[in-house]
């Protein structure tokens, strides 16, 4: 006789949505960051590397989140969470790039 029932040694489920959630939310503050930086800007003319530059800092984040995501589905939440605070780390570091560049050559991106 085998025993069909599975038991489930993984975290629960709400435990990795909460970790999805709280880690959701520093994402959307970067892309929130990225928009006002792009609106600020935008009032000054950008030619096509300044709308390029500043439209990437806002899809960037995404992308990372969703990536994270991705290669988390299937993993415990302490593990899902360490490799969404990378991400997020990686999206600060490229965030501060953002920024120094914008503010180093802002004759370079108007138009």
């Amino acid at each position: 006789m085998t025993d069909t029932a599975q038991t489930s040694t993984g975290t629960p489920r709400w435990l990795s949505w909460i970790v999805l959630g709280a880690t959701g939310l520093f994402y959307a503050y970067a892309v929130w960051n990225a928009v006002a930086h792009l609106i600020g800007l935008a009032g000054l003319g950008l030619n096509a590397m300044g709308w390029f530059t500043l439209l990437f800092a806002v899809i960037f984040p995404m992308l990372v989140f969703a990536a994270g995501v991705a290669l988390t589905r299937r993993r415990n939440a302490g593990e899902q969470s360490l490799v969404l605070l990378a991400g997020l780390g990686l999206v600060a570091v490229f965030w501060l790039n953002v920024v120094g560049y914008t503010s180093l050559n802002l004759d370079a991106l108007l138009g």
